[in-house]
């Protein structure tokens, strides 16, 4: 007999639910996040059916845990090892969200490779046609037998699947166009979402199948669904860059097996993604010779330091309010840095517009890129270029003061190695810095570094 139905209003940010509507979710504060759900009010359904079927288990002694290190598989992409830990952990979860058309699906395809080499992977799409996925294959010069494909967007017949086949791997693309014909809502909603996740996260931890779900993201960025859809997994990738831009950038938001601190860059080409093994070089190939305007900084992304560069354009505005724009950097912490140069470089900035970019679609947001976003907008205003081969790093405090950053010694090797001969840096991190061939100006405010970086 079909139980009886409910409607229920669901926060598809944080996942509560009421029986009444409200403006405002009561659990996290979210405005006009409440949807309407209908759902069976069962006590039995496929979801418990299969918990049921799950063998006992009993507490166990923490001295009696083995603490053997985790088995780890290669997914031929260097950098997505790297994010990853140290490859894909057997029986984890992980999360991969991006724009779309940013690469996810191609990225995931070419780990296929490699990791056919040790068992069968069983890609699931939900979205595209087999004949599609072949076409991909076939550009990506992918034609192993141990690939398998299934289009399907129902819970049961894909466990199924699993179980039929017995893969290693399981990609799901994607995990918003999957649902569970128990639960009386439409694919992609708060319930939906929740119940597949779950579901299948229960099949990877209880037979050591690893499994990659794909996430689409919202108008905002974030990963579409409720916030427990990331607390549920083991690790959540996300994959950035500028569609039409040849970079991304893979990120790890969280990660139960390794840092959070990693990034993998990759190029996107005709034969799709290659990894990029020198970024630094790479980000900064075109950059012109002498122009103002321009400044090279030095960032840390986990263990690694890269080189990017930010640009300042300053123009004289032609309405009574100046326009503010800044890409790659947080447009707060950029209008808190135009201040500070008003304020305290005797910069007046309030009459001209002011432009702010990382060139190659990167998003920075350590605090060490401050002060080459305020020599970058001093050169533009200036109209002076910076010394040749310098660069600069430092926190910009709101007193005009350059505070000390982390990993000092790591960025200015890095500086040395690409063949640049003078840095600016905070001066309390002097001491650190020792790399040979590269001269370290030591600063405690922006008037010493606006007077040391522009040729006389």
């Amino acid at each position: 007999m079909a139980g009886k139905k409910k409607v229920v209003y669901v926060c598809s940010d944080c996942g509560f639910d009421t029986p009444k509507w409200q403006g405002k979710c009561p659990n996290c504060g979210s405005w006009n996040t409440m949807v309407e759900e209908v759902i069976n009010d069962v006590k039995e359904n496929n979801f418990a059916a299969r918990t049921a079927r799950r063998p006992m288990t009993a507490p166990v002694a923490i001295s009696d845990v083995s603490t053997e290190h985790e088995q780890r598989v290669s997914t031929g992409l260097s950098e997505l090892d790297r994010v990853l830990g140290g490859g894909m952990v057997k029986g984890s979860l992980v999360l991969v969200s991006g724009e779309p058309g940013i690469g996810k699906s191609t990225l995931l395809l070419q780990a296929c490779r490699a990791l056919c080499a040790t068992g069968s992977v069983l890609y699931v799409t939900g979205e595209e046609s087999l004949s599609q996925i072949k076409m991909r294959a076939q550009r990506l010069d992918i034609n192993d037998s141990r690939l398998l494909i299934f289009a399907e967007t129902e819970l049961d017949a894909i466990i199924a699947a699993i179980e039929k086949t017995q893969p290693n791997m399981v990609i799901i693309d994607s995990i918003q166009t999957l649902f569970n014909a128990q639960v009386a809502s439409t694919p992609g909603s708060v319930s939906q979402i929740r119940d597949c996740t779950m579901a299948l996260m229960q099949y990877a931890k209880t037979h050591g199948v690893s499994i990659i779900l794909v996430g689409h993201v919202n108008k905002d960025g974030g990963i579409a669904g409720p916030k427990v859809l990331e607390h549920m997994v083991d690790t959540v990738l996300n994959f950035e860059g500028e569609r039409h831009a040849s970079y991304r950038m893979l990120r790890a938001a969280k990660n139960r097996f390794g840092s959070t601190n990693e990034i993998g860059i990759f190029e996107m080409q005709e034969k799709g993604l290659v990894v990029v093994p020198n970024p630094s070089a790479a980000m900064l190939s075109g950059r012109p010779e002498g122009a103002s305007g321009s400044c090279v900084t030095a960032v840390l992304e986990g263990t690694r330091p890269l080189l990017a560069e930010i640009q300042g354009l300053v123009t004289k505005s032609a309405y009574g309010s100046s326009r503010r724009t800044a890409a790659g950097v947080d447009y707060n912490r950029a209008m808190l840095l135009l201040a500070i140069l008003e304020k305290r470089g005797g910069f007046m900035l309030s009459a001209y517009d002011a432009y702010i970019n990382v060139v190659g679609g990167l998003t920075l947001d350590e605090p060490a890129v401050d002060l080459a976003v305020v020599m970058a907008i001093a050169s533009s205003y200036l109209e002076r270029p910076l010394l040749d081969g310098l660069a600069v790093f430092g926190e910009v405090g709101l007193s005009g003061e350059i505070r000390s950053v982390s990993g000092a010694a790591q960025r200015v090797s890095e500086l040395a190695r690409l063949g640049f001969s003078k840095c600016i840096v905070p001066r309390a991190c002097i001491g650190q810095v020792t790399a040979a061939g590269i001269m370290c100006i030591g600063v405690s405010s922006i008037q010493e570094a606006l007077q040391t970086g522009f040729s006389k």
